[in-house]
């Protein structure tokens, strides 16, 4: 059964869930999500490593956070859920801008560490280009909502397979998160947009990078991914076919067994 906790980081409670036994693994998703995002892999690899799951601060059960500016202060979070557990490092796994937490949580504590992953996510910053449009969806959330938002853009996120074949799970994530906070979902979009590009934390991390992509992701393009898959020491790559930017869903057994594998191979 999974054990609920929460942890205070600053003036925020910050929610998060653990199940399961043996190498510790934390579970960062993205924008516009929660923990729940996970449940799938949870189920999976709940008999081969304890589970972290948080609610990142704005996100699920978790309080607001309107007082977090970078993408640095989420990695601060991570660091904070860690060390209640007495966890002296872990392997994280990051979903979209959950992957921009890891390689910050890389960057100023790589000794807590034992390796990451980034699942569907990148380690340049945004171009002017993806600034712009980031900048858009900011506008459009404070004059529609963010209800309106969510069903606007959650089709995007998934393939054109996914969308002719598996359109339920597009709606379900629809009717999960369309009552997110608008004001939590702006301060994303702005963390995101001043986070600095982190291709050196690949370069210099010398421990397995696992790199999880999406053959038909629109938000982190393949030979965007493919070109990063390059940098690490020791990489780890897994392509998901007919998969856009939500492979746990879309792809759900190939990730699962791909994160299992990684997990597996971390251990030895």
């Amino acid at each position: 059964m999974p054990v609920e906790n929460w942890v205070n980081a600053g003036t925020k409670r910050i929610f998060y869930r653990q199940e399961g036994k043996g190498i510790p693994v934390l579970l960062l998703h993205g924008f516009a999500e929660d923990g729940t995002i996970w449940n799938n892999q949870v189920e999976y690899l709940k008999q081969n490593a304890r589970l972290i799951v948080p609610d990142l601060p704005g996100s699920g059960l978790s309080d607001a956070n309107e007082d977090l500016l970078t993408i640095d202060d989420y990695a601060d979070v991570v660091k904070i859920i860690l060390d209640q557990e007495n966890i002296p490092s872990c392997i994280i796994i990051g979903h979209s801008m959950g992957g921009y937490i890891a390689l910050a949580f890389a960057e100023k504590y790589a000794n807590r560490l034992i390796a990451f992953g980034l699942f569907h996510s990148t380690a340049y910053a945004d171009s002017e280009e993806k600034k712009a449009t980031r900048r858009k969806s900011i506008e459009f959330i404070k004059k529609y909502g963010a209800a309106e938002f969510i069903r606007q853009s959650t089709p995007n996120l998934f393939s054109n397979y996914t969308k002719e074949n598996k359109p339920d799970i597009i709606g379900e994530i629809i009717n999960r998160y369309d009552n997110f906070n608008p004001s939590s979902l702006v301060s994303y979009y702005e963390a995101m947009i001043l986070r600095p590009d982190r291709t050196s934390v690949l370069q210099n991390f010398q421990k397995p990078i696992l790199f999880i992509i999406g053959e038909e992701d629109s938000s982190v393009p393949l030979e965007q991914s493919l070109k990063q898959c390059y940098m690490p020491a020791v990489s780890h790559i897994r392509i998901l076919g007919r998969t856009g930017h939500m492979g746990m869903m879309e792809s759900k057994n190939e990730a699962n067994t791909s994160l299992l594998s990684f997990v597996q191979t971390t251990v030895i």
